[in-house]
């Protein structure tokens, strides 16, 4: 995305303030700001901080009003200048695949810390899928932000996969080891029923998604019944 002329001129709300400034001990030799990589440690901090304000901030906004959500929207939720948006993410499409990354890794931390903490592995299971379910709320209209890119979006679907499919996976087999789930469903299969059923939620306001998602991993403790495919009828 072309960033904005007017959006993206440095204003005064979104000089570095006093904080983030270099000092003199620590202000580079040259006139280039230190990147993330060589930056002091004080100021490193306060750029990563920055940015996980803004993702926190636009993945709220992207649940609520999709992808496609005007730049000044997440900017005024962070408590930032457009300019300093869009210093940290150049594009809409840097912003939203950061947003998604984010995500993805705090899904795949959360797996572990429930298991430890939560009072049983199916309770775990049925809390980790929730945030499953906040998290797929923020990618409304993420193809569309891919559009002419299929490799980012395939790149990201890879990423998902990767990285949630592993760690839902140990979580049902804790719960399969301690007799809460006997169903016989692999990881992938789960995540991918979890996301159709979200995938109607935008579209039907009478539709509790988190009653039927809970429905659905519910059915978990149970052994499925054979299904008999229906005998085809005569014309």
């Amino acid at each position: 995305m072309s960033t904005p002329s007017n959006d993206t001129a440095p204003s005064n709300d979104t000089a570095p303030s006093n904080d983030t400034a270099p000092s003199n001990d620590t202000a580079p030799s040259n006139d280039t700001a230190p990147s993330n990589d060589t930056a002091p440690p004080r100021r490193r901090r306060d750029v990563e901080r920055n940015e996980r304000t803004i993702l926190d901030a636009a993945a709220g906004v992207f649940a609520a009003s999709g992808v496609g959500a005007p730049v000044r929207e997440v900017a005024a939720a962070a408590g930032v200048g457009v300019g300093t948006l869009y210093r940290h993410f150049p594009t809409r499409s840097d912003l939203v695949v950061a947003v998604y990354r984010h995500q993805i890794e705090a899904l795949a931390e959360a797996g572990p810390v429930l298991l430890d903490s939560a009072p049983t592995s199916f309770d775990a299971i049925l809390r980790w899928v929730h945030q499953f379910v906040d998290f797929l709320g923020t990618k409304h209209g993420l193809a569309r932000v891919w559009e002419g890119d299929a490799d980012g979006f395939t790149a990201l679907h890879t990423l998902f996969v990767d990285e949630l499919v592993p760690v839902l996976g140990r979580m049902l087999d804790a719960a399969r080891a301690s007799g809460e789930v006997v169903a016989s469903v692999s990881p992938y299969q789960l995540l991918r029923a979890v996301g159709d059923l979200v995938a109607w939620s935008p579209q039907d306001p009478d539709y509790d998604v988190r009653t039927i998602v809970t429905l659905l991993v519910t059915g978990l403790r149970q052994a499925q019944p054979p299904v008999t495919p229906a005998p085809e009828t005569g014309a």
